[in-house]
């Protein structure tokens, strides 16, 4: 009797725990490479491309395998030694490529921008060429630039960060990404007993918060409720807990970008669309000037409040509490529009945000985006309508993570717009 017939289990290729050895193929969205083990696709971490390694299997699924290299054969050029002792293999999932020498992690993250265009934008290996995507560094080296860090809490009261793709929690005593304020605060040596997560904040403009979280209720420790940023020329007011951009020279280094490409003029209408706090609107109502008209979509309470108190002073914003796609759709916002910042969520605009911002005709798109693959798939779907990716830049916003900040310009047909 065949053991399929008898009810027995078929072993079909390795099973978790198991280590196998693998030579390593080239780089794939979320910090993996690419491997091959008996014809079986393996995305393995703590890896670079071309490397001999011994792989430990974490996770079986149909079709492919995850695995994080634990003994490397054949090292590549690229590789270092982790600066934090919590990188690795089973420790802390925070960082994906402390392996990796820094110069080396802004081309990983450039292959990967490549790839997502290719196989989701659609765009041609002439087109990625000509478009010549890079990833350029930010001020302050590739530790200690992280100003926001969300602690997970363990079931002892222990502060930490948690393994990849785990609920699980790491005890640390220092994060080296964190902004040096945040390592600074005695929080990793602070018994939380009845918190879920603890959220730290140094703000460019000084200040420092601690907050903890415990079933959905916010409980400030230190520092204020609100901290003051300091961007594209004007002070900031915002909640401690409301988005702002982790490392303190994004939010410059996104608006240079942004009017860089779409070069308002004055007198223009532009829409600023998730927008926040209003960074990208307070930068467009400059450059449109007194006669020229802006206007923030946002859906977040905290930030349309934000948005409100922050753009008091330029009467020529309007604030529109909604979703984009409801904006777009119900016609809350309509056209002319001049020029536009979209700046989605991970997940992107999707298709139907696109295809109504294309409708209203503006003569171009400053896309920001945090996801490549998000992004890629936007940028098909401007392109069944004719427009075009006419230029990319990539920045290297958090630093020993497998993460990429893109700002893209895209142009309606010649003639258009």
């Amino acid at each position: 009797m065949e053991p399929e017939a008898a009810g027995q289990d078929v072993r079909t290729g390795p099973e978790e725990a198991e280590r196998i050895e693998l030579t390593v193929g080239a780089v794939a969205p979320g910090g993996h490479c690419v491997a091959r083990h008996d014809g079986q696709v393996v995305f393995v971490r703590h890896a670079l491309p071309g490397e001999r390694v011994v792989a430990e299997v974490t996770e079986v699924h149909r079709g492919f395998l995850r695995a994080d290299a634990v003994t490397v054969l054949q090292a590549a050029p690229q590789r270092v030694e982790p600066p934090c002792p919590y990188a690795g293999p089973g420790r802390c999932g925070g960082c994906d490529l402390q392996h990796v020498a820094p110069e080396a992690q802004r081309e990983w993250k450039v292959a990967v921008v490549r790839e997502q265009l290719s196989r989701l934008g659609g765009l041609t290996d002439a087109e990625l060429d000509a478009l010549d995507p890079q990833v350029a560094a930010l001020p302050g080296g590739p530790l200690g630039w992280r100003s926001r860090v969300r602690y997970a809490v363990d079931a002892a009261g222990r502060a930490g960060l948690l393994k990849h793709r785990s609920h699980e929690v790491v005890p640390i005593d220092r994060c080296l990404i964190a902004h040096p304020a945040v390592q600074e605060l005695p929080v990793l040596a602070t018994g939380w007993p009845e918190a879920e997560a603890v959220e730290t904040v140094a703000s460019t403009g000084g200040d420092v918060t601690v907050t903890a979280l415990a079933e959905g209720v916010a409980t400030p420790v230190r520092g204020p409720g609100t901290v003051r940023e300091v961007a594209a020329g004007r002070d900031w007011t915002i909640p401690a807990s409301a988005f702002w951009q982790v490392h303190p020279a994004a939010a410059d280094t996104l608006v240079t970008a942004v009017l860089e490409l779409l070069a308002p003029r004055p007198g223009e209408t532009a829409w600023d669309l998730y927008g926040g706090a209003g960074l990208f609107a307070a930068a467009l109502a400059d450059r449109v000037g007194p006669t020229g008209r802006v206007t923030l979509v946002e859906a977040a309470a905290d930030g349309v409040r934000a948005a409100r108190e922050n753009l008091a002073d330029l009467a020529r914003v309007e604030v529109v509490p909604a979703r984009v796609e409801t904006a777009l759709a119900r016609r809350r916002i309509t056209g002319p529009v001049d020029v536009v910042v979209l700046d989605p969520p991970r997940s992107g605009a999707g298709a139907r945000v696109v295809r109504d911002l294309v409708a209203a005709g503006p003569r171009a798109v400053a896309y920001v985006a945090c996801d490549p693959a998000a992004f890629a798939r936007d940028v098909r779907t401007f392109a069944t309508a004719g427009w075009r990716l006419a230029a990319l830049r990539g920045f290297d916003l958090f630093p020993m993570t497998q993460h990429v900040e893109l700002v893209g310009l895209l142009l309606p047909p010649a003639g258009e717009g």
